[in-house]
């Protein structure tokens, strides 16, 4: 029985094969306040594995990117009126319980905010530092998620359609056992 398929089959003659190649960019790990730690531990192990940094990118759907004329970039809220503290301080301790999860993990790591709808904004980051894969989770289960998911699409699927690089996707929420959370909640 004939079982190749297009692209599939003998090579032609002088042609060598695959070559098996290192990936040599950085894992990117999509990291939220009160994300399971699953995500932050696959993101982890894939990077350990791979002999590459981790970066744990928070993607702030409340602010866009301004570039000025110099080059510089401003990062502004969308609603001019808002008080950014609240999401400063959200970030800070995002950033607090990622350091005590990998604090003395061995893992070359860092933390990146970015700015606006976050499968677009975190794909864009992940181009920008050439990253090897892009780690995601499911959203929680439960029924604002599920109309979340009606109404704008899941973050995991606009990204493994939304540009080249490899997604991981990270199953939660589906196990009875509580999970500690990124930035210390249970």
């Amino acid at each position: 029985m004939d079982r190749e398929g297009p692209g599939v089959g003998p090579s032609e003659p002088g042609r060598i094969g695959y070559r098996p190649q290192r990936p040599h960019g950085p894992v990117v790990a999509g990291v939220n306040p009160g994300q399971s730690l699953a995500v932050l531990h696959r993101a982890a192990d894939l990077a350990h594995g791979l002999a590459v940094p981790l970066v744990c990118v928070h993607a702030d759907p409340s602010t866009v990117e301004e570039r000025d004329a110099d080059g510089r970039i401003s990062v502004l809220p969308i609603d001019p009126d808002a008080v950014d503290d609240a999401a400063a301080s959200v970030r800070i301790e995002l950033f607090r319980g990622l350091r005590d999860e990998l604090e003395g993990s061995g893992l070359e790591w860092q933390f990146a905010r970015v700015s606006g709808e976050p499968a677009k904004a975190i794909g864009a980051y992940a181009e920008l530092v050439e990253a090897s894969f892009i780690v995601v989770g499911t959203r929680e289960r439960g029924i604002g998620t599920r109309f979340e998911e009606l109404v704008g699409g899941s973050i995991a699927t606009h990204l493994a359609h939304g540009q080249n690089r490899p997604v991981v996707v990270v199953p939660l929420g589906h196990g009875p056992h509580p999970r500690r959370r990124a930035g210390g909640e249970r």
